[in-house]
């Protein structure tokens, strides 16, 4: 029998190194990925190759049971299972299952509404990067058992070492075990593991089915995709799909598929997307005799003399449903196959050497968050099947699947029977937020309790509780050169309306991530730095931290990450509204000073500008103490990430850096607006106001900046406390040079107002992302952080400058005397002369 990896492996010079049984478990492929060009294709894994059910499940379950003995009945019962999306759901809950006594979860690329995240990382090689960890208890990760994570394949080991990273950082425990059906590390990776393994001070197992290598000539990628290219110009993108065979009608005229009502078993979800309890597939088990023979009388043509060949058709993350239906079809003595679509875009070859023949493609059809784009399904037209179940999610019965072009009619089109099983989404039901006792001793009879998430922001409801009111039912966008005008003419205050969300291009979303990774490490060292200096200044006490929202936010939800890593402290942390020229939220204050001792108040933001907001928190205070019904005793010192302006002595770093939560808007701040402050909105008892951009959730990136940094914190430890002790020690008096300096732009240009002057590469950020931007003064030698900013310049018609003895990296200077005339016909700001 021809081996499936030869028609890459003899045009690539790929070679498949390893024990007998390797061949028969991978087949090779090629794919338009810019990340990596040949794909594994397993044989077992029940994604890309139709296979047998039981044998995709047993695969994963004799697995499972391997963990099981591995750990033992004890800690197997303390134990949670990790899949991956999307190829590894069915596996990681067949794992799940083998083990027998752990609950599972898969992470996602489908954000849910109302769901918070308990976490998300990146997969380096992947076509469609982000997972999210959406569990519907919160305490799913929390616990400090042993965690499994399972994978197809274990490559490079980058993307389980990130996973294990992020949540270690956010849940450490002692113990982790991963499994993949196949081992494939190269000898320069074999000593990740241990190595990883070390540093985070904990026990990481790996578990295979078989093991080997794939060893990869030079210049592959570019020869791969060189190939890929070459074989589309001459047969076309999509393949071949093979002739269609003649279709038996079905029932119902119009329609290409028979429905088949499944009697799924209620309250049991659709699979581990929010978890998956072992009580849930004892219901599941105890349901499926009856579902299959639901779907085999559908699946039998009304002329059929025998039970047809069958293929069970899953959906992209949902594998388990349809295996488990597929695996009872084959117990009722079907002769059943089974695999399910995907995302991933795979070269079709009809070639008995070419692990991927034919495929179909067709377009999305469940509303994807990152929008709509081509779906596929390999290895099913021309294979011979005489009828075919397609199991989706009720979020996926769509039109687009129902229509003209989408998978029924595809399926039809190549198989003489489609039946249609529509499993039915699970909607978590979250529980509500409860504060803890030391957290609120006593209510205010007035104001209200804190807005959390999941119904008002992105993050985890303990990461940050917001002393705001949501507005998001208020259409309060306006274009950027109408609240400009508005603004400089007096009319209104720039708190009164909202920019139109910045919606990054891919260009954008590049630098972001280049930025995130470059400079994960230094926001870390800050972070622990600045953190550390609160705890130090406030010996014996419990710090109360209050971010200025929304930039001072994801500073503040990493301070109480660091504190809870390093110190197991569980500090409080809230929200509130700052606005320039009108104050702080003298409510929220009133409501700290409730529940709370203001002297352990601790008010944090991203960085410093030229001090406005410093001076503004001051003024403030004073003003709000000085009231008849005023509490006292809040500190108005504001702790920083960065301080290039000195203007405060608790700060990470007084360097002028890119931190890349300035370079996007609610995307990167929990998918929250910046405040609103209008008399007909708030009113005297009201919270300051701001919106929550649910319909964000898929450019939503706020849990990946903080795990990204978060995971760096063991590594910059023993910097930050050298850091501390020569800060502690050091004369941290503000020198205000930044002001200074911002007074003599203004004068020098013309400007005569420092409010348009803003320092710092995060306020040149908001210039260029919120106001109607003049020119930009870049520092000599500072291009390292200002490759977002130059971009956003770029976009926006605003000359960059260059120019010598300058406190900030850069400065954003906002057009002056603006009118709406000060703008092309394009929105670009005008080039000065």
């Amino acid at each position: 029998m021809v081996w499936t990896g030869t028609w890459v492996a003899e045009r690539l010079g790929v070679e498949l190194i390893g024990g007998e049984e390797l061949p028969a478990l991978l087949g090779l492929a090629l794919r338009r990925n810019p990340k990596r060009a040949h794909l594994l294709v397993s044989s077992v894994l029940g994604k890309h190759v139709p296979q047998r059910p039981s044998v995709v499940y047993g695969s994963g379950l004799d697995l499972g049971r391997r963990v099981r003995e591995l750990l033992g009945d004890e800690e197997a019962a303390r134990s949670v299972v990790l899949g991956y999306a999307e190829t590894a759901t069915a596996l990681g809950h067949a794992v799940a299952d083998g083990l027998g006594l752990a609950p599972y979860l898969h992470s996602t690329r489908r954000p849910v509404a109302g769901v918070a995240r308990a976490g998300g990382f990146e997969e380096s090689h992947s076509h469609a990067t982000s997972h999210l960890l959406l569990p519907e208890d919160p305490k799913l990760l929390a616990g400090g058992g042993p965690l499994v994570l399972v994978d197809d394949e274990f490559s490079t080991g980058n993307t389980v070492l990130n996973t294990i990273r992020a949540l270690h950082a956010r849940y450490p425990r002692e113990r982790y075990v991963v499994v993949a059906l196949v081992d494939m590390r190269s000898a320069a990776d074999l000593g990740r593991l241990d190595a990883f393994a070390e540093e985070i001070g904990a026990r990481v197992d790996l578990l295979s089915a078989a093991a080997g290598t794939v060893r990869l000539p030079e210049g592959v990628l570019e020869r791969g995709q060189a190939l890929v290219a070459e074989h589309e110009r001459a047969y076309g993108s999509t393949g071949s799909a093979g002739p269609a065979p003649a279709l038996t009608p079905t029932p119902a005229p119009g329609e290409v598929a028979v429905r088949v009502e499944l009697g799924w078993p209620a309250g049991v979800p659709d699979g581990g997307r929010h978890g998956f309890a072992p009580e849930h597939r004892e219901r599941l088990e105890a349901a499926l005799s009856a579902m299959a023979d639901r779907i085999g009388e559908a699946l039998r043509a009304p002329t059929a003399a025998a039970p047809p060949r069958v293929l069970v058709l899953g959906f992209e993350e949902l594998m388990y449903a349809p295996l488990r239906l597929a695996a009872a079809l084959e117990d009722a003595g079907h002769d059943v196959r089974y695999s399910t679509t995907t995302r991933s875009p795979v070269l079709a070859v009809d070639d008995p050497g070419y692990a991927i023949r034919t495929r179909l493609v067709f377009p999305a059809h469940d509303d994807p968050a990152d929008g709509p784009g081509e779906r596929y399904a390999y290895n099913v037209a021309g294979a011979g099947f005489d009828a075919v179940a397609l199991v989706v999610d009720s979020a996926a019965d769509t039109p687009e699947l129902h229509a003209p072009d989408g998978l029924l009619a595809q399926l039809a089109a190549h198989v003489p029977r489609v039946v249609l099983a529509v499993v039915p989404s699970y909607t978590p039901d979250v529980p509500s937020y409860t504060p803890t006792v030391s957290e609120a001793p006593e209510r205010s009879s007035m104001l209200p309790e804190p807005l959390r998430g999941p119904s008002f922001s992105s993050y985890a409801p303990e990461e940050v509780g917001w002393l705001l009111q949501d507005l998001s039912g208020v259409e309060l966008e306006a274009p950027t050169e109408e609240r400009e005008e508005a603004i400089q003419s007096g009319g209104a205050h720039y708190a009164e309306s909202l920019p139109v969300e910045y919606q990054p291009s891919a260009r954008y979303q590049e630098l972001f991530h280049s930025a995130l990774e470059s400079s994960a490490e230094r926001i870390a060292r800050a972070v622990g730095t600045v953190t550390e200096t609160v705890l130090a200044e406030r010996p014996g006490r419990s710090p109360v931290l209050v971010s200025l929202a929304r930039a001072g936010t994801p500073v503040g939800v990493l301070m109480r990450r660091w504190a809870q890593a390093r110190h197991g402290l569980d500090l409080p942390h809230y929200a509130v509204s700052i606005v320039r020229g009108r104050g702080i939220d003298a409510n929220a204050l009133r409501w700290l000073a409730a529940h709370h001792d203001p002297a352990d108040v601790v008010f944090v933001d991203g960085w410093t500008g030229k001090g406005a907001i410093t001076r503004e928190l001051a003024e403030a205070i004073k003003e709000f103490e000085a009231t008849s019904d005023g509490p006292t005793g809040f500190d108005p010192e504001i702790a920083v990430l960065a301080d290039p302006g000195s203007c405060v002595r608790t700060y990470g770093t007084r360097e002028d850096f890119l931190i890349p939560s300035a370079c996007l808007n609610s995307t990167v701040s929990g998918l929250i607006s910046r405040t609103v402050l209008r008399s007909d909105l708030v009113g005297p008892n009201d919270f300051h106001g701001a919106k929550f951009y649910r319909e964000l959730a898929g450019a939503d990136v706020s849990g990946a900046f903080l795990d990204a940094v978060a995971a760096r914190f063991d590594e910059v430890a023993e910097t930050v406390e050298i850091d501390v002790k020569e800060l502690l020690a050091a004369d941290r008096t503000p020198t205000w040079e930044g002001w200074a300096a911002v007074e003599r732009i203004s004068e020098e240009y013309g400007i005569h107002d420092v409010n348009l002057v803003k320092p710092g590469v995060g306020e040149t950020t908001r210039v260029l992302l919120r106001r109607v931007p003049w020119k930009i003064l870049a520092k000599r030698g500072a291009d390292a952080d200002l490759a977002h900013v130059r971009l956003l310049a770029e976009q926006r018609g605003v000359p960059v400058e260059v120019v010598d003895d300058l406190p900030y990296s850069c400065v954003g200077l906002i057009h002056p005397q603006y009118t709406r005339g000060a703008t092309g016909a394009d929105g670009k700001a005008v080039v000065s002369q």
